[in-house]
């Protein structure tokens, strides 16, 4: 199972279209609100920083969402047939994929976080800490998302659902603005809600909410959960 991690990893490291949209995509966008928002303050945190937060998110849920693409082409040409006749267990395939996406979002966030410390964000080393591990361990409930994804969707359609979902869970989880009012209402049940509040909550030396943790381990229950029954439907069809 490590070699397949091992190589999974390399794998989405030597993909262009990953590094772009995944980890420059994301640090570009920062740039731009960082210098069209300056010291502007929502909540008493800078936007500068909100926007840190938030594309470093965005990036790594990104990354983690792209395991989606991967396993539906490897469904198309083969590859997990050929996997499932070999000693690798089931549920050890489905854990490397969990397993790699994690450390495959870990590019997203220190790039984000560098490009945020060269733009002027100022923050203690324990913060700068406790933020990038709640973004980092936070991504996991995305990619199990991405495998129960990858085995959901026809190998033809899972990237245009996998943007739909990942633009539409951004535009909710108040990645591009602050939510407020009606929006807020229905949006702060998001994944990615969640998941912004959590990374945010070093800022201001507030502890972790249990609300947060609890909501996302839930979602990633759920995901864990699909994505073990969608990948045990799969191998009966084959």
């Amino acid at each position: 199972m490590s070699q397949l991690i091992k190589l999974e990893v390399l794998r989405v490291l030597r993909n262009r279209r990953y590094l772009f949209f995944t980890v420059l995509f994301p640090v570009m966008m920062f740039y731009f609100y960082a210098t069209g928002f300056k010291n502007q303050m929502f909540n008493d945190i800078s936007y500068k920083t909100y926007y840190m937060v938030s594309m470093a998110t965005f990036g790594t849920v990104g990354a983690a969402l792209n395991t989606a693409m991967r396993i539906s082409l490897e469904r198309k040409s083969g590859w997990t047939r050929q996997l499932r006749l070999t000693a690798l267990p089931g549920w050890a395939y489905v854990l490397s994929k969990v397993v790699a996406a994690g450390v495959v979002t870990l590019p997203a966030v220190l790039a984000v976080f560098g490009m945020g410390a060269v733009e002027g964000v100022r923050l203690s080393a324990g913060t700068w800490l406790g933020m990038g591990l709640l973004v980092w361990a936070g991504g996991f409930v995305f990619s199990a998302a991405g495998v129960a994804l990858g085995y959901a969707a026809a190998p033809d359609a899972v990237q245009p659902i996998t943007m739909i979902g990942y633009m539409g869970m951004a535009f909710l989880g108040g990645v591009w603005f602050p939510l407020t009012g009606g929006l807020k209402s229905i949006g702060q049940y998001t994944p990615i809600y969640l998941y912004n509040e959590l990374a945010k909550s070093p800022l201001n030396g507030v502890s972790v909410g249990a609300g947060q943790v609890a909501g996302l381990v839930a979602y990633l229950a759920v995901f864990a959960a699909l994505a073990a029954w969608l990948y045990q439907r799969d191998r009966k069809t084959i």
